[in-house]
């Protein structure tokens, strides 16, 4: 994989990666156009361990988004060059502290709750816990336990901000909801995440994006 050097914008993408998930979120909402070019993260043991890839980002993580010869990682990172570089459609608010309350919603899933329980992790403890840790109960704790905690916050916050303009919390959340599904995890009680959701999937930047419309999907 050669990186390529032009002004185009390019995203190095697994479907279900809820990383990459957030930058397509996040190019959708600002109206960028941009190529994806999958990276199995499953075959053969994930292409992402491969030279090839690590000759691009070390780290073997996905996304990676190139740009005028940049190579960016870290999908916070990227949605933060997005709202630097490309200011239509502004991500987060003017006013400085509201900057603060959507970066802090942000960074609890991007940092608290999405660690714990992406794919490195999962395999680790599938082959190092001899069965004795499911890992289904491994992700519902974690999830439900900060799903609880930023629930709590969105009763102090205006919710219609979702519903009219949403941004860089809704580019995370989003995914990790779907996470969420995945593993068969009730979010029914966290009724401000819920409408929330059911309003950003409405809308196309976020359908769009989804992992069930990416080239690389794998049929159900």
């Amino acid at each position: 994989m050669k990186a390529d050097q032009s002004s185009q914008l390019t995203l190095y993408s697994y479907w279900r990666s809820s990383a990459a998930y957030r930058v397509r979120i996040a190019l959708n909402l600002k109206g960028l156009p941009f190529q994806t070019i999958p990276v199995n993260l499953i075959r053969q043991g994930g292409e992402q361990l491969g030279d090839a890839y690590r000759n691009i980002n070390p780290q073997g993580l996905v996304p990676v988004l190139l740009h005028e010869g940049h190579v960016l990682t870290q999908s916070m990172a990227i949605c933060e060059y997005l709202e630097e570089k490309f200011p239509q459609y502004p991500l987060l608010p003017i006013d400085a502290a509201e900057r603060a309350q959507v970066r802090s919603l942000a960074l609890q899933i991007a940092c608290e709750i999405h660690p714990l329980n992406n794919l490195r992790v999962q395999k680790y403890l599938d082959s190092h816990s001899g069965g004795a840790l499911e890992t289904a109960e491994w992700m519902s704790h974690w999830m439900t336990g900060g799903f609880a905690a930023i629930e709590k916050q969105l009763d102090c916050r205006d919710g219609s901000k979702s519903a009219e303009h949403p941004g860089l919390f809704e580019c995370f959340l989003i995914p990790q909801v779907y996470n969420a599904e995945r593993y068969g995890i009730d979010i029914s009680r966290f009724t401000g995440i819920q409408q929330i959701v059911m309003q950003c999937r409405a809308l196309p930047a976020f359908s769009d994006a989804a992992p069930e419309k990416q080239p690389d999907a794998v049929p159900a």
